[in-house]
């Protein structure tokens, strides 16, 4: 086995592409197919702990496997400029011709990753390139707009802010001088830093499902991707939908997986129980790489772990279920049951009208949106808070247990006082034991009813007939649990409010809920994670959490706290010292939604012996009452000399 910390991949324009690579003794003279991983996340340092068992694993199963720096970021050439960018995916069909043109390849190049990794590899394989055979895309979206970090049902998540100031912390960092040369990698650090994007204004200016958007959104046409796709998700992360879109989307050869876990492999899922993904992977990668008939192909279409009810934790760390295999996605395997709303009852249609008002303390129990591990009280808790600052309608007891597979959808008549709304609907499990526990949710920004393409204002006190889709779930409704739906105009911070508060009044709906079809599903089972070699480090300071909610006492303003030390480590291999921060204040008004505001500061450190290097990201959004304000400023530092200290500013209209 070889391990090349530092293999080049020059581009067509000349631009040299940074890869870490496993090759299997023998590859040279016995070529081997390859499996490449295509991230902005530093090898060398970022993602460096994960990624060394994993391709260590696959390469002793003879892959080549390699690491690949995306252009401009960790130790590669060039400049960054947007996620899933032109140039980005241009560049990764690239290296997938290269890789296949290598002496030691026999010409056969899958796909996989997590998160940036698995929409890049999805978006690669859309453009279908000769070599590429298969793919595994984790944690992933087919719908860049409506179903990723940004936007959910048109309105802004907090994330978007959030992952921008994260993103351009993460790419603040030079590549390392032992790579690319100690007389090149300080000119390659200035001019990334002088010419980083301004992510924040340039999403923000899209708040509409533009062509910026349908960019690398596969649902445009899934007929563009022909090779075979392996997708996996967990229930606990944000990205929940993309599995059965896949499987009930994709003509070629394509298996879903939907599991309990949180942002992260379903190996190391800080949410269990993991399962063996190495051991499925291969078996992927033999069967559609080397032409071994491994059954993976056989798979059932869908299999899917059917969460059990538990009391709400937002630091759960394994969810107790059952997995079921299904011969079809979800729509193909499911009893839809529709329970109409009554006066704040479900399954007894009456006549009735009933208003909610804006409470901005409604999604103080939210959760994140995608819980990653960083720290503690990143679950959803007991709803019974914002379920009261909700308008409610609630289900008789159950009388058996059913399990609940699918997107529900919410149909109601509504009307709004302004016209800007939002809408937001939970679905919750009552448990006897009084608490209420989320099952999913779904958005609705109210100006796009008919459609993501434009906003269209309200006619206050017009009736509108909406149709809200909530997120995919696996969920067990025990004997004697009750169903809640609840309504709000509002969900701070999840995500950023209207500049005005706005009176929804409902005058009817109903719930359409899939039920699992028991003759469709059949039991199945996944082996436990096998153990991967571990990457040695050794830890130079400890890290920590805390999250907290306050009053201000002098503004009157609810407060969220929320810091994070990741600790000091270095790589003993590389000698690498790595360690970063972040603090974020979220603060609101409770009275003037216009008012909301966050502020996040990244602190981040790079070095080896003698050598540092730190950043300082300070990234702030405000409302008003038509428009937002952000302002981003980048500090470098060299030791304790300021190299770079560059401020961006917009105004964008609401």
């Amino acid at each position: 086995m070889k391990i090349r910390p530092d293999m080049g991949i020059r581009l067509p324009d000349g631009t040299r592409l940074s890869a870490r690579a496993w090759m299997p003794d023998g590859a040279e003279s016995e070529p081997v197919p390859a499996i490449l991983e295509y991230l902005p996340y530093r090898k060398s340092d970022g993602t460096a702990a994960r990624d060394h068992g994993m391709h260590l694993y696959f390469a002793k199963a003879g892959y080549a496997c390699l690491r690949v720096d995306r252009r401009g970021c960790g130790d590669s050439e060039g400049l960054f400029d947007d996620e899933y960018s032109e140039e980005e995916l241009r560049d990764g069909v690239d290296v997938i011709s290269w890789i296949a043109a290598q002496p030691w390849c026999s010409g056969n190049v899958g796909i996989q990753g997590i998160s940036w990794g698995g929409f890049n590899g999805l978006q690669i394989a859309a453009r279908a390139p000769e070599p590429l055979k298969a793919v595994i895309s984790i944690g992933t979206t087919v719908d860049r707009y409506h179903d990723d970090i940004h936007y959910k049902g048109g309105i802004q998540l907090s994330e978007n802010i959030g992952w921008a100031a994260t993103v351009s912390s993460w790419f603040s960092m030079p590549p390392d001088p032992k790579l690319v040369g100690h007389n090149r990698w300080r000119d390659m650090w200035i001019e990334r830093l002088e010419k980083a994007p301004f992510l924040a204004s340039t999403w923000m200016r899209h708040a509409d499902r533009d062509d910026y958007w349908r960019h690398g959104s596969i649902c445009e046409d899934f007929e563009a991707l022909k090779a075979p796709v392996l997708v996996l998700g967990g229930m606990h992360d944000g990205y929940r939908n993309a599995m059965a879109a896949m499987v009930e989307g994709l003509e070629g050869p394509v298996k879903g997986i939907a599991g309990p876990w949180s942002h992260k492999y379903p190996n190391i899922s800080t949410i269990g129980p993991s399962i063996d993904y190495l051991g499925e992977a291969l078996r992927w990668w033999d069967h559609w790489l080397k032409g071994i008939d491994t059954g993976a192909a056989d798979d059932a279409a869908y299999r899917a772990y059917v969460m059990d009810s538990v009391r709400p934790d937002p630091s759960l760390d394994f969810r107790p279920g059952r997995w079921v295999a299904l011969p079809a996605g979800p729509e193909g395997c499911t009893i839809q049951e529709t329970l109409e709303f009554g006066d704040g009852v479900l399954g007894q249609a009456e006549v009735f009208s009933a208003m909610i008002e804006t409470d901005l303390a409604c999604g103080q129990n939210s959760g994140e949106f995608f819980p990653f591990g960083f720290g503690p009280g990143e679950l959803p808790d007991d709803q019974t808070h914002d379920d009261a600052l909700s308008l409610c309608f609630d289900s008789p007891p159950l009388t058996v247990g059913q399990d609940m597979l699918g997107a529900p959808r919410v149909d109601v008549k509504v009307a709004a006082d302004k016209p800007r709304a939002q809408m937001i609907v939970r679905l919750c499990d009552l448990r006897p034991d009084g608490t209420s526990t989320l099952i999913t949710m779904g958005l609705l920004n109210l100006r796009h009813r008919d459609g993501f393409e434009a906003h269209i204002d309200l006619k206050p006190g017009e009736i509108y007939d909406i149709s809200v889709t909530l997120d995919q779930t696996a969920y067990h409704l025990p004997e004697g649990h009750r169903l809640r739906v609840a309504i709000a105009s509002s969900y701070w911070p999840y995500c950023w409010p209207e500049g005005q508060n706005a009176a929804l009044t409902v005058s009817g709906g109903a719930i359409t809920l899939p039920w699992l079809d028991v003759n469709k599903a059949e039991e199945c089972a996944f082996d436990p994670p096998v153990a991967m070699e571990t990457r040695a480090y050794e830890q130079l300071k400890p890290g920590t959490e805390r999250k907290e909610w306050r009053e201000d006492s002098e503004t009157g303003r609810t407060v969220l706290e929320i810091f994070g030390d990741h600790g000091q480590q270095k790589d003993l291999e590389n000698g690498l010292i790595t360690d970063s921060t972040v603090s974020e204040t979220w603060s609101i008004a409770p009275d003037d939604p216009a008012s909301a505001a966050v502020e996040i500061i990244w602190t981040r450190s790079l070095g080896r012996d003698d050598w540092e290097v730190s950043s300082k990201v300070t990234t702030r959004m405000r409302g008003a009452p038509d428009h937002f304000v952000i302002e981003q400023r980048l500090e470098a530092f060299e030791g304790d000399v300021q190299v770079v200290d560059r401020m961006m500013t917009d105004r964008v209209p609401r």
